[in-house]
């Protein structure tokens, strides 16, 4: 069973996928290196060669690798939830976790300019908006991602069967 991160950029799902993998054994996928190594290219490249959607149908086929493979902590890009087809594989290939941390918060963790969506300052509350209705459709759980990674992880792992 794969345990899927989800959230907005900021919210830990790297730092947290790797603690929660470190703590369960199961192996750890952080799905945009996924596809910078399948692609050969980084993500600001693939946004600026293809474009958003050149950038969603890679996310769409490593999520279609990783949700056949072994079971894994796996932490998705923050867009993963836009696509209809991820949203369904996500729900039907594993555990959905929801890091939820306020924007306010996610500006204090987020540098400016690293994301390729995240150019202006109203940005970020414009992609939450956009996206809180989808993450909140596929999540089986909803975690307050405000604590350190370690108890983000020891939070997601307490309700692991």
């Amino acid at each position: 069973m794969n345990v899927y991160l989800v959230g907005m950029p900021g919210s830990g799902k790297t730092a947290v996928g790797r603690e929660l993998a470190r703590r369960t054994g199961l192996r750890f996928v952080d799905l945009d290196a996924a596809i910078e190594a399948a692609s050969g290219m980084g993500v600001h490249e693939i946004f600026a060669a293809q474009g958003e959607p050149g950038f969603r149908e890679l996310e769409r086929e490593a999520l279609r690798r990783v949700s056949g493979g072994e079971a894994s902590v796996v932490a998705c890009g923050g867009g993963i939830v836009l696509d209809r087809e991820n949203r369904r594989l996500l729900r039907n290939t594993g555990t959905v976790v929801w890091l939820v941390a306020p924007p306010e918060r996610l500006r204090g963790r987020i540098r400016p300019g690293t994301r390729p969506l995240l150019q202006e300052d109203d940005d970020l509350d414009r992609l939450y908006a956009e996206r809180e209705p989808l993450y909140r459709q596929v999540a089986d759980r909803v975690i307050d991602a405000t604590a350190s990674p370690g108890r983000v992880a020891g939070a997601i792992q307490r309700g692991m069967p």
